[in-house]
């Protein structure tokens, strides 16, 4: 009966090559934890100071004092902005066009990632190549287009341009790719039809993509301000960005002897209420949006 001893050279390496690996780890967290710092104490200090007396955010902007806590700043804001009208249409740009996102963006993806067809690879490199257009390039033709159509001040005009964009299709073609072949072919095989194989078969296998770009979806279209200040000049059409960029003005306009520091308290407090939906957004979707990133660097 043969025995198996123990090397005892190994035993003392092991505890060593441990602490060799534990100490990158500890680096790491180190320099993660100085970013995430980095990064919310902007955050923290703006929520902090829409909560302090106006004057105290000039006399003090660094520090805060729970007994001065007021909310001053949310009262006034609310009375001078019509942040609630920025919210509606905000609101119903983003359900409606990030539906139009998420309905035509994997449609689109599927064509190019499963279908083989004449001049493919040349409109997928055209989709693509609109990608290396700045914004700034089509604003004045699409504000031209919306003029000749009467859209603008319209929620045609805000929703429409832009709602399947090549970074979405180019998303869903690189996440569908990696669905197996063999899957659809046995779709076809027991009857389904390609809307049936798309719908039953490949969204249920693509949702982290799909959530990830419905987080990327809802973030572009919530963040964006160029379209929507050129399109919709209207107070009754401005979304909350526009809204948020003409705070200052709307104050000093709308309320007499308006100082700098109740327009900084006002416009803090406006900021802080804005970023409400996107933490939610965030912290409740997280571990779709990490999974949906990791699904869309699949490469196709």
């Amino acid at each position: 009966m043969t025995t198996i001893t123990e090397n005892p050279k190994a035993q003392r390496t092991e505890p060593a090559a441990r602490r060799i690996r534990r100490r990158p780890l500890i680096g790491s967290n180190i320099f993660l934890l100085i970013l995430t710092v980095a990064f919310l104490a902007p955050v923290a200090w703006a929520i902090l100071s829409a909560f302090k007396p106006a004057g105290d955010i000039i006399r003090d902007p660094l520090g805060f004092d729970p007994t001065t806590f007021t909310l001053d700043n949310f009262r006034g804001m609310f009375q001078d902005v019509p942040i609630a009208s920025g919210f509606l249409n905000t609101g119903i740009v983003l359900v409606i066009k990030g539906a139009i996102t998420l309905f035509c963006a994997p449609l689109a993806g599927y064509a190019f990632a499963k279908y083989d067809f004449r001049g493919k690879n040349l409109i997928f490199g055209t989709v693509l190549l609109t990608l290396m257009l700045p914004t700034i390039v089509l604003i004045i033709p699409l504000l031209l287009e919306m003029k000749e159509l009467g859209w603008v001040n319209t929620y045609q005009a805000l929703i429409l341009p832009g709602s399947v964009d090549a970074f979405a299709i180019f998303w869903m073609r690189q996440v569908i790719s990696a669905v197996p072949d063999e899957l659809l072919d046995a779709a076809r095989v027991d009857g389904c039809g390609e809307f049936g194989i798309f719908w039953r078969i490949v969204v249920p296998v693509i949702r982290p993509g799909l959530a990830g770009l419905a987080v990327l979806t809802i973030m572009n279209i919530y963040n964006d301000f160029v379209w929507p200040v050129v399109v919709a000049s209207s107070s009754k059409m401005a979304t909350l960005q526009v809204v948020l960029s003409t705070l200052a003005q709307n104050i000093s306009g709308n309320k007499v002897g308006a100082d700098y520091a109740t327009v900084t308290g006002e416009l803090l407090a406006a900021s802080s209420v804005a970023l409400i939906p996107l933490l939610i957004l965030f912290i409740v979707l997280q571990k779709h949006f990490i999974n949906g990133i990791l699904a869309g660097s699949v490469k196709g």
